[in-house]
Formats: C-alpha cells, structure tokens, sequence
C-alpha cells in the first residue's frame, strides 16, 4: 500500500530531479551562470504570474455568476484547506505525533466539505423563506 509519505517522497523526488534539469540546463547550455535563489525568483514568478492569470480569468467568469462570490470564497477556502491539512500531516511525520496518512487528509478535507454542504443548505431554506414571504406580503 501506498503511504502518504511515499507520495511526497516520490514528488520530492521528481521536484528535485526537475530542478536539477532546469539549473543544468540553464547554467550549462544557456551559459546564465544563475544560482539556486536565481532559479527561484524566476521559475516561482513565472509559475505564480501565469497562475495568477489563470485564477485572475476563472475569477472574473465565476463572479458574473448568480452565487459567483459564493463560489470563490468556497474555492478559496478549500485551496486554503488542502494546504493546512497536508502542513498538519507533514508535521504529524515530522514530529512523529500522530501517522502520516492520505486518507486523514481526505477525511479532514470531506469534513470541510460536509460543513459547507450544510451551510449552503440552511442559506437555501432561508432563501427560499425569504422569497415565500416577499411573494405573500406582496399580495
């Protein structure tokens, strides 16, 4: 079975042999000269601008959209999420307080999203509630 902890030491790995690739291929074929901090501000910048684009275009779609705010601030939250549970199961291994585990990552993730269900069920009732009584009252 495969662990969490593999997972991130298969990425780790990958992430590492791509840096080596893009820091040989720049110093050694493009004759950059850049070092380590270098390659960072540059491959995080362009990686951040063009996500950066990426939301910056969703966003403004989503927005147009009737509960379009809704929408994003769920979005938000749940990009939000994802990261504190995996910080909190990086430090669970690092600490070694607890098991590093995928599914309690996915499970504190569910449970995130069954609340949010619930919270976009009781504001449906009470909009449609509100719509009943501004119909009746008009009346």
């Amino acid at each position: 079975m495969v662990t969490l902890k593999d997972i991130i030491l298969m990425l780790t790995e990958l992430l590492n042999n791509i840096h080596d690739f893009i820091q040989l291929y720049t110093n050694d074929y493009l004759n950059l000269g850049l070092d380590d901090k270098d390659l960072h501000f540059w491959i995080m910048g362009i990686i951040g601008i063009l996500v950066f684009g990426v939301v910056l275009i969703f966003s403004k779609i989503v927005s147009k959209m009737r509960f379009g705010i809704t929408i994003l601030s769920f979005l938000y939250t749940f990009t939000f999420m994802v990261v504190l549970v995996f910080a909190i199961e990086i430090q669970q291994a690092i600490t070694n307080r607890g098991n590093m585990e995928f599914q309690d990552a996915i499970v504190g993730l569910w449970g995130y999203v069954v609340f949010f269900i619930a919270f976009a069920a009781i504001a449906w009732v009470f909009l449609l509630a509100k719509r009943f009584l501004n119909k009746l009252f008009k009346k």
